[in-house]
């Protein structure tokens, strides 16, 4: 009993990670960019931002009332105070700049635009 005990919580251990999924969102793409790679403060804008006003902060939910103040709080610990905005791709250049005005009130020194990667040329 305690052997399939064992191998269940081990199964459950490995295929965990593999469930979890992020929040989609349909991103523009580039043609020439590179890929970003590092610890990063990603801001997420969805296509219902229009009526709900909810940006993901990572993963989380953020409400644009509060995201000043929450980017805020990571930018105290952060030795780069940088942030990389995405949207759907249905988002238009208002509800985006919109969104990149909080942050740089929030003390973002640099905003970063992010694409999808293409691999056509």
């Amino acid at each position: 009993m305690v052997d399939v005990m064992l191998v269940l919580l081990i199964i459950f251990m490995v295929a965990a990670p593999m469930i979890q999924r992020g929040v989609d969102v349909n991103l523009p793409v580039a043609r020439n960019a590179s890929q970003m790679t590092g610890d990063r403060v990603e801001i997420t804008v969805p296509l219902a931002y229009r009526q709900n006003r909810i940006v993901f902060l990572g993963r989380e939910p953020v409400r644009a009332a509060v995201l000043q103040e929450r980017i805020r709080q990571k930018m105290e610990t952060a030795a780069k105070k940088d942030v990389y905005l995405g949207g759907d791709r249905g988002v238009n250049l208002g509800e985006l700049m919109e969104v990149f005005s909080m942050l740089k009130g929030a003390g973002v020194e640099h905003v970063g635009i992010e694409t999808n990667v293409s691999s056509e040329r």
